[in-house]
């Protein structure tokens, strides 16, 4: 799957959305190496802090079947991904990241390029 096609998925997920605070909806999809294809979208809560992210939420769909950091290939995102949601996609070891910039252009990178300094657990 291109990362065109992948991001055409993320963006039917996006209409799923629960943003009913900024009314910004955020889709993704992660795909397995496998072809399977996990999609995830944005959940609000009026905590704010408590809200979910759209890869976060296709992580923890994927994760809930079964799949682990290393299983998936590639995920895309209508936008950016956050800091923290960088370091998601680090520790499981996406090979592709493809975002939606704000301008509407497609950004492709690897996990490891979008967060360089990442934080990782001492090796034992």
């Amino acid at each position: 799957m291109t990362g065109d096609e992948l991001l055409a998925v993320a963006d039917a997920a996006a209409a799923n959305a629960y943003a009913p605070y900024s009314n910004y909806h955020v889709g993704a999809a992660a795909l397995l190496h496998d072809g399977r294809v996990f999609t995830g979208v944005n959940v609000e809560n009026a905590a704010y802090p408590l809200g979910v992210c759209a890869e976060r939420t296709a992580i923890a769909k994927a994760a809930s079947e079964g799949v682990r950091p290393g299983d998936v290939e590639a995920i895309a995102i209508t936008a950016s991904p956050c800091g923290g949601c960088r370091q998601w996609l680090h520790e499981w070891r996406f090979e592709r990241v493809h975002f939606r910039r704000a301008d509407g252009t497609v950004a492709t990178y690897g996990a490891d390029e979008l967060l360089p300094e990442t934080w990782d657990l001492p090796q034992k």
